[in-house]
């Protein structure tokens, strides 16, 4: 019975949930805070919150690097947001911005952004940078989560 069972990070608390793989798609709340496990938009994470989300989901977490200076950060924003509402509750979608957690991305090695990066079982498991549309998100997200 608990072979089923997922961890969940709270998008809102960020407090680790149990939840039945069975229950993802019955829209779980935070036993916590209450709120919703899943909302179809990416969450805003600092440095704190992404390792959480990273160490403790058993959900792939999909993360999108990015700064708001960023011309092409800010037109990929849409798709992503667009991704965000096809792809959970299977993944997890998450923005980082790299001007305030600058340690963060130095230690992962951002060298672009916007960059993709894909994280499953708490290591990275794919990488691409350059915006993409909605459609080349969700294929690429896709492909590398098997």
């Amino acid at each position: 019975m608990t072979s089923n069972l997922l961890h969940i990070v709270c998008p809102h608390c960020h407090t680790t949930n149990r939840v039945a793989s069975t229950a993802l798609a019955s829209a779980p709340d935070c036993g916590k805070c209450h709120q919703p496990l899943f909302t179809g938009h990416p969450v805003a994470l600092d440095e704190t919150a992404f390792e959480k989300h990273i160490a403790r989901s058993h959900l792939p977490v999909l993360v999108d690097f990015w700064a708001p200076w960023c011309g092409p950060c800010r037109a990929m924003a849409p798709a992503f947001e667009q991704a965000a509402q096809q792809l959970e509750p299977g993944m997890r979608l998450a923005k980082v911005n790299t001007e305030e957690a600058q340690s963060l991305a130095a230690r992962l090695q951002i060298r672009s952004i916007p960059t993709l990066a894909l994280f499953v079982g708490g290591r990275e498991v794919a990488r691409q940078p350059g915006a993409m549309g909605a459609a080349d998100i969700l294929r690429w997200a896709r492909s590398h989560n098997r």
